[in-house]
């Protein structure tokens, strides 16, 4: 283990899943995730091992077959693959904040259906809240789900949504105006939908339709999508909870601990971007020594390196914080503007270090430069957590006068 990004407090078991979880990056992610990103091409072999490994149930309870372990726990294992390869990285986190949605809110059959085979792998999730003309602006979802008996029907376009391809459970945000009379706040007339499907492109079950994947600048091999409804018919057992007009809620709750996990995603991004830098800076001669001894790289080292830590205290913060029951819309919200932020400026001064070569498909940090926008963005943008802050922050110091 290196120095940098170092957690306090680990129980015996929380530090061996991350040594397993460290040696699989570096065996078996690392060797081949540039010529897989450059290929865009889906990491079957890799997801395979991490179904061995078991991290597909990490924050499942055990009595669905999981291992039951903690946020912090899940979020360290994300900063630990996204330094291997943040694509492998979304690949569990859409599944998991499902799988959390349905531990927190579902029905004692929705769990028992689908929890011990999510932790297996078996089943995988994906969640889908954005539309092609809203996105940040959630209460805009134009999607609908009508009741018509013992079913609803959906309508509507979905996009954006990361394993579209590749998983067969959808959490799928809609309208639902049932039970809420005209002029409802918008939040309140929306629910979750458990869609179940085939995996693949193309029309995955009658009314449902996944037209391909989105070509992207990066974040490659992971497959996303659109997600095209017409008269879906889905059993009303399939509500989350079993009752309409809780799936703002429910979704939110859910990003809560997709935005820790973004923050972790970009932990370790910067992480790897400075293990590539600091090696970098000391294998290539100018003037007649290291580059790294030149005080103007020091610098760079220095900041970046300062960053990496900033980042990752504030992303171990808010995983503990929502651990122990709190609210940690506040803390998540800092963390992942904080990461996102820090990751893009750690990866440009990687780059930087590396000169003319950054540029080059070969190197490594190539594929970083590319993935680092995508926090900027994913979970909310850096504009979204500012205003969260903000009206947090009011909240919290209300002047009293």
């Amino acid at each position: 283990m290196t120095r940098l990004a170092q957690t306090a407090g680990l129980n015996d078991i929380q530090r061996e899943i991350l040594s397993t979880v460290r040696d699989f990056v570096d065996k078996e992610i690392i060797p081949v995730a540039t010529r897989l990103e450059h290929r865009d091409e889906y990491p079957t072999e890799i997801v395979e091992g991490l179904k061995e490994l078991g991290l597909f149930g990490l924050m499942i309870p055990e009595e669905y077959g999981g291992l039951g372990e903690s946020l912090l726990t899940y979020a360290l294992c994300v900063e630990e693959i996204a330094r291997g390869w943040m694509s492998v990285s979304g690949i569990i986190n859409t599944h998991f904040i499902v799988a959390y949605m349905l531990k927190q809110h579902g029905t004692q059959e929705q769990k028992d259906t689908f929890l011990p085979r999510m932790a297996l792998g078996e089943v995988r999730g994906a969640f889908s809240m954005s539309e092609p003309a809203l996105g940040s602006d959630v209460s805009a979802i134009s999607s609908k789900g009508v009741k018509d008996g013992d079913e609803y029907v959906l309508n509507g376009q979905k996009m954006w949504l990361t394993n579209g391809g590749t998983s067969t459970l959808v959490a799928v945000l809609c309208r639902s105006d049932e039970g809420h009379p005209e002029g409802t706040a918008p939040h309140k007339s929306m629910t979750t939908f458990l869609v179940e499907k085939e995996p693949g492109f193309g029309e995955v079950r009658p009314g449902l339709t996944i037209p391909g994947k989105i070509d992207k600048m990066g974040y490659k091999g992971v497959d996303t999508t659109e997600l095209i409804m017409d008269d879906l018919r889905i059993p009303a057992n399939r509500v989350l909870g079993g009752a309409t007009g809780r799936g703002f809620y429910q979704m939110m709750d859910g990003v809560e601990v997709g935005r820790v996990n973004v923050a972790a995603r970009g932990c370790g991004v910067a992480q790897r971007a400075f293990e590539l830098g600091v090696s970098y800076a000391q294998q290539r001669h100018t003037f007649g020594k290291p580059i790294a001894q030149h005080q103007a790289i020091q610098f760079k080292l220095a900041e970046m390196a300062t960053k990496v830590e900033a980042a990752h205290a504030m992303m171990v913060n808010a995983a503990r914080k929502k651990d122990s029951g709190e609210r940690n819309d506040l803390e998540a919200g800092m963390a992942k503007y904080l990461a996102s932020e820090y990751c893009k400026e750690v990866v440009e001064d990687a780059f930087r270090i590396h000169g003319g070569y950054g540029f080059s498909k070969e190197y490594e940090i190539e594929r970083l430069y590319r993935e680092a926008p995508m926090l900027l963005i994913g979970e909310g943008t850096a504009e979204i957590q500012k205003m969260i802050i903000g009206r947090r922050l009011l909240e919290e110091y209300r002047f009293q006068g």
